[in-house]
């Protein structure tokens, strides 16, 4: 990368002792892809995609099948990860854009970094902590948003951030160098390795589109975008392993919603992003949900339903498929911070809980509040897979904004939400719409004024 960022690498590691990672502080990788549907992993049966890489982590570990993010799109769905929160109490509902779009849709103009979050959590409990890959907790279109450096991170090169961009395929490389340091001066070290694909522009390279020659040009493009991915991840994944720490760290690959588009070929147009340049459009966006209904956006399983493979050896069963533990994005701070031996702060109150347990192969713990979604919306009467979602117990309800039309069903039995219960349980649905307008009346009105840009047109500050 530019100067800026080898600066930040080595700021960030100044300090670091020799005091080495115990064993049970085990590094922490977590690998969060950019509209991976479920069904785009060789390892859950697509008939082209090719991920080795990807696959060796549920060789390894355990293929989760009933993980969900917080939100049917990006921004939201990585709010829940960093602050263990549903996103809608921080006025997160849709994506970051430029000041004025955000200010139209009642939102900040990017998360607040001084409430709790993941990687200083971490940082303040001795780990060396990197965010390398997409941000989007703000935008690249806000130039005087807070740096990913004010979240918690001692080192960080990133993208759909204020500042330098940097180039999408440097992830890996960034990533692999701190590891290797944070080897050398014996520190736990948890990374943010949060990748581009298959997220529009698709940026090609000619030697991963010739190694499906076969395929028609959209599927040739989408391929070929996954299985870099798949290959730059493999390159961290081997570094770990040279250098004998693999039993001491946990991986974790998943997706921060399901795939884009409507999944079917179209002709290939160039178009530019702001912060990753040049690449296709979405003639590419030929994503599967393995079945999920619905895709990114939605509140339906293929919007929020996504890939969830967790290694650890040793700890993690390895070669296994968890099909009824269901675990949220909420869940992930948590989780890692019991992993990692953090206490939570006495003033802190997250919205999940931990399930190192169920990582671990053990029954999944009982959650005793339900889990909730808040999706950007139009207009009252719009349904189109939920403006709202509750989750309790073994029952999800979706909604449009004010309950009028509701769908319920029976995620025990029926996980690919295909039979609307409603009508056949009446009593659960009005129990659940009770729930939903108790939770909705708890959150803010509007964003906090301190969290928008002076690029603000007054009328929207």
């Amino acid at each position: 990368m530019k100067t800026t960022f080898i600066s930040f690498l080595s700021i960030g590691l100044i300090g670091i002792t020799s005091l080495g990672a115990a064993p049970e502080r085990p590094n922490i990788l977590f690998i969060f892809a950019d509209d991976w549907g479920w069904g785009d992993l060789s390892c859950h049966d697509h008939p082209y995609i090719k991920t080795p890489n990807i696959d060796r982590l549920a060789e390894e570990g355990t293929d989760f099948h009933c993980f969900t993010v917080s939100s049917g799109v990006c921004s939201p769905s990585r709010t829940a990860v960093m602050t263990g929160h549903f996103p809608a109490r921080h006025a997160v509902t849709g994506h970051f854009s430029a000041p004025n779009a955000n200010a139209a849709r009642n939102m900040p103009d990017w998360v607040d970094p001084n409430l709790p979050m993941l990687p200083r959590l971490l940082q303040s409990a001795g780990y060396a902590t990197a965010h390398f890959g997409k941000w989007h907790l703000s935008n690249d279109t806000v130039p005087d948003s807070p740096s990913p450096a004010e979240y918690g991170y001692d080192t960080y090169g990133a993208y759909n951030c204020s500042g330098e961009q940097m180039p999408v395929h440097e992830d890996a490389k960034n990533a692999i160098a701190f590891i290797e340091k944070s080897h050398e001066a014996g520190k736990p070290f948890f990374i943010n390795l949060w990748i581009h694909e298959p997220h529009t522009p698709f940026h090609t390279l000619p030697e991963y589109r010739a190694r499906f020659p076969d395929l028609e040009p959209a599927h040739n493009v989408y391929a070929s975008v996954l299985s870099h991915a798949d290959d730059r991840i493999g390159t961290v994944l081997d570094t770990i392993d040279r250098l004998g720490v693999s039993e001491n760290t946990l991986v974790i690959f998943s997706s921060d919603n399901g795939p884009a588009g409507g999944g079917r070929a179209g002709p290939l147009k160039l178009m530019v992003g702001s912060a990753t340049g040049e690449g296709f459009d979405h003639g590419a966006s030929v994503g599967t949900t393995g079945g999920r209904k619905g895709r990114k956006g939605s509140l339906t399983q293929g919007g929020i339903g996504i890939p969830f493979l967790a290694r650890w050896p040793g700890r993690i069963p390895s070669g296994a498929i968890d099909e009824t533990s269901w675990i949220s994005a909420v869940d992930l701070l948590p989780t890692f911070c019991e992993a990692a031996g953090v206490v939570l702060p006495a003033d802190y109150q997250p919205d999940g809980i931990s399930q190192l347990a169920t990582l671990l192969g053990e029954p999944s713990p009982q959650r005793d509040n339900p889990l909730f979604w808040k999706r950007q919306t139009k207009g009252s009467k719009e349904f189109s897979s939920g403006n709202y979602a509750i989750w309790d117990r073994n029952w999800k309800l979706l909604a449009n904004l004010d309950s009028s039309q509701i769908e319920l069903y029976d995620m025990s039995r029926d996980p690919y939400e295909k039979t609307d219960l409603k009508t056949e349980y009446p009593e659960v649905a009005d129990e659940l719409v009770k729930k939903l307008e108790a939770w909705k009346a708890t959150l803010p009105a509007k964003p906090d004024p301190a969290l928008f840009s002076s690029a603000r047109t007054k009328k929207n500050r």
